[in-house]
């Protein structure tokens, strides 16, 4: 079985690597750039989680477009990086993102006739991404089931839309990923700053099972 897994670099998708690994397929490691501040670091993370799974393959794609198109914090740095809030929709949310990823690792997976696509959204996600909520992906599934010539079928796998944080961290601590080569950061990319919403939320999870993150903050 192949499947294609979005491997971003972080806490999230490299637990899904290793959880789509352990559920047998075989990894075609799909990395994206799109001019996000941490760039450079996710990229050398995804390559090397995709090292050590052996993936088949490592595909980087660059979506320089949603530089061009702004109003995220993430590609815009005249916007500033919010500290974690749960309040709206948070700066760094890129507009209709999961949408041009997954158009994108469907051609994919369909050039490859994989049988899966892998997506690491989760429900903490759900109140500021509306592309992270169970009704998005399910309408995806409809979007490939009508617009794919794919033989066989293509699957959207989301594992972890029901978990937390902390739940996925358990997964990934059972799969043995390597969580001091993987970042999370929004702002940095050589110390995480540890109050952007993806410090909080990974920060949270590690203290919520009585660990520490290994990677550095700033405190």
């Amino acid at each position: 079985m192949r499947a294609v897994c979005l491997l971003s670099g972080g806490m999230d998708s490299a637990t899904l690597a290793y959880a789509a690994k352990d559920m047998g397929y075989d990894i075609i490691a799909l990395h994206f750039a799109y001019g996000q501040r941490t760039e450079k670091r996710e990229r050398a993370c995804a390559r090397t989680i995709a090292r050590m799974l052996d993936a088949a393959e490592f595909v980087e794609i660059g979506l320089e477009h949603f530089k061009k198109i702004g109003s995220s914090s993430l590609t815009d740095e005249s916007i500033p990086i919010d500290e974690y809030t749960e309040k709206g929709v948070p700066a760094t949310y890129v507009p209709f993102r999961n949408a041009n990823l997954l158009a994108i690792a469907t051609s994919l997976a369909e050039a490859r006739r994989a049988e899966a696509i892998f997506i690491g959204v989760q429900t903490g996600d759900y109140p500021g991404y509306p592309d992270c909520r169970p009704e998005f992906i399910e309408a995806f599934q409809h979007a490939i089931d009508l617009g794919t010539a794919a033989d066989p079928p293509i699957t959207l796998m989301t594992p972890f839309v029901r978990m937390t944080k902390a739940d996925i961290l358990r997964v990934g601590l059972r799969l043995g990923v390597p969580y001091e080569e993987t970042w999370s950061c929004y702002q940095n990319d050589d110390r995480a700053c540890g109050v952007c919403s993806s410090c909080h939320y990974r920060r949270a999870a590690f203290r919520e099972l009585g660990l520490c993150d290994p990677i550095a903050y700033e405190d």
